[in-house]
Parts: structure tokens; C-alpha cells; sequence
């Protein structure tokens, strides 16, 4: 559970710095110089946020090993096989998962956009 929280965590917050930085790169030479500060405090505060994912990240990959290891002293090879594919595979989907779910939102505001636009 953990797990799936910090991946959808870091995922949002690349998502949500990637947007600031399209739009922090997307600004003219006439735009305003309060929106332009505004944005880069965003991508500072969104930067600093991630590291600090990252680092929750990496705790959380520590407690996994540690449950792993447990694990292994109860669980027959094969089944704790199971279980190492299945804990890899689970952040696997649920980064792909959140890939797909930004990919239709993005598609549903293209076709909003085209809509407006005829």
C-alpha cells in the first residue's frame, strides 16, 4: 500500500513539474514578470517536493527489502519467487496505470480544445 502511494506521489509531482515547466517555458517575451515569478516559485516548491518523495521512496525500498527477508525465511523458492514478481510487477502497473490514466486526460482536453476551436 505504501508503495503505491509514494509511485502515484512521484508520478503527480513529475507530472505537475513538467506542466509548470511547459508553461514557465512557454511564456513570451511580454508576459508578466509576477506570472513568470509565480511559476518559477511553483517548480521550486514542486522540486523540492519530489526530492522529498524520492527520499520516501528510498525508505520504503529499505522496508521492502526488510519484508522481503522475512519473507524469504517462511516462503518455499518458487513462492517467494511469486512474491518478488508480484511486489516488482504492482509498481510496474501502477506507474503504467497512472501513464495511461495523464494520457486520456490529455486527449480528453485535445478534444475539448478541438471542439472550442470549430
Amino acid at each position: 500500500g505504501d508503495l503505491d502511494k509514494v509511485v502515484n506521489l512521484l508520478l503527480s509531482l513529475s507530472g505537475r513539474l513538467a506542466r509548470v515547466e511547459n508553461a514557465l517555458s512557454g511564456l513570451g517575451p511580454h508576459a508578466a514578470a509576477e506570472d513568470e515569478l509565480a511559476l518559477r516559485e511553483k517548480q521550486r516548491l514542486l522540486a523540492a517536493q519530489l526530492e522529498d518523495a524520492k527520499e520516501l521512496r528510498e525508505h520504503v525500498g529499505r522496508r521492502e527489502e526488510a519484508v522481503g527477508a522475512m519473507v524469504a525465511r517462511y516462503l518455499p523458492p518458487e513462492q517467494l519467487q511469486d512474491y518478488r514478481h508480484f511486489v516488482k510487477m504492482k509498481s510496474a502497473l501502477t506507474a503504467e496505470q497512472r501513464e495511461l490514466e495523464e494520457k486520456i486526460k490529455l486527449g480528453q482536453e485535445q478534444l475539448r480544445c478541438l471542439r472550442e476551436s470549430l
